[in-house]
């Protein structure tokens, strides 16, 4: 097999698996700026930085960490720039359709999805990627750059603090339907906690 053979196949490779976490990196983008659009404009980019990065990137070893370690310093990098999170995709929203048994199942995931945007970002992110995401602490750790023990210990400050607020009713109200809130959090969630 010739050099540029060889390239080629690396390349539909890993395009084949990157295209497989597209739903992981939407979900993620999604808990981290909190609305459809800006999470699928970012997961884009990191789509197309982690393309341009490819040949940094070793077969065989976990892309779903590296992608998400990809779309996490962009969305602080775009931060840290001041850029500006767009409004909720009311659209999307809307095609969002919810089946509940419990009629207050609803009221309960809306208010834990303003009590998860109340947390700090760090706090946040970990629980998402341990509670929700389904990453073990390593792979968390190495997602946020830091070490286990950071992640574990931003995860226990997140659950106490989540539940405190929960309890307390000390976060932030911004009006939008409880039903379209479940819809999300379920979603985000299955995405998730897919398989890595």
């Amino acid at each position: 097999m010739t050099a540029h053979a060889a390239a080629s196949a690396d390349d539909e490779g890993f395009k084949r698996e990157l295209v497989g976490l597209i739903p992981h990196l939407r979900a993620f983008a999604r808990t981290l700026c909190g609305d459809a659009a800006s999470a699928d404009d970012l997961a884009q980019d990191a789509m197309l930085k982690a393309w341009d990065a490819r040949s940094s990137f070793q077969m065989g070893t976990n892309m779903k960490a590296w992608t998400f370690m990809i779309l996490r310093n962009q969305f602080y990098s775009e931060k840290r720039r001041s850029w500006r999170q767009s409004q909720l995709d009311q659209e999307q929203a809307e095609r969002t359709l919810v089946a509940a048994d419990d009629p207050e199942a609803p009221v309960a995931l809306d208010e834990l999805r303003l009590a998860l945007r109340s947390l700090p970002d760090e706090q946040r992110e970990a629980l998402v990627l341990v509670g929700a995401g389904g990453f073990a602490y390593e792979e968390a750790a190495e997602i946020c750059n830091c070490a286990v023990g950071t992640v574990k210990s931003r995860v226990s400050r997140a659950r106490r603090a989540l539940q405190a607020a929960l309890e307390s009713g000390a976060y932030e109200r911004d009006g939008a339907p409880a039903g379209d809130a479940m819809g999300a959090i379920l979603a985000d969630a299955e995405r998730l906690s897919g398989v890595r």
